[in-house]
């Protein structure tokens, strides 16, 4: 059995998150990241684009969803992420960890990591 992993890095973003009046005026940058697993055995043998999982449709929803929001936690932001990450049917695990630069004064970022597995 062949399993597909795609990873998604670095998909950098801009967004309302936060709950303080400055970060609720400004849009701040986010670093996405996502791992997504499914069988490929399907895609291997037809090389069909009908028998594997999008990930540009994935990436365009996460994109759509991040830029027309407005999120006051990063755990709301990557669990909104995670279920566009396993909306397809076929997915059986999924994880998004969303970044969020120069939150902390004296740290490069903050991030979340949320994932789900089905059986």
């Amino acid at each position: 059995m062949h399993t597909a992993i795609i990873n998604i890095r670095n998909l950098r973003l801009r967004t309302y998150i936060g709950f303080n009046p400055e970060e609720l005026q400004k849009q701040q940058d986010v670093v996405i990241n996502a791992e997504i697993h499914y069988p490929a055995d399907l895609a291997v043998e037809t090389d069909s684009e009908n028998n594997a999982v999008n990930y540009k449709v994935i990436t365009k929803n996460m994109i759509q969803h991040v830029e027309n929001g407005q999120f006051k936690l990063l755990e709301r932001l990557a669990g909104d992420l995670l279920a566009i990450a396993s909306d397809h049917p076929d997915i059986q695990y999924a994880k998004v960890c969303v970044d969020k630069p120069h939150a902390l004064r004296f740290a490069d970022s903050v991030s979340i990591t949320l994932e789900e597995k089905r059986d």
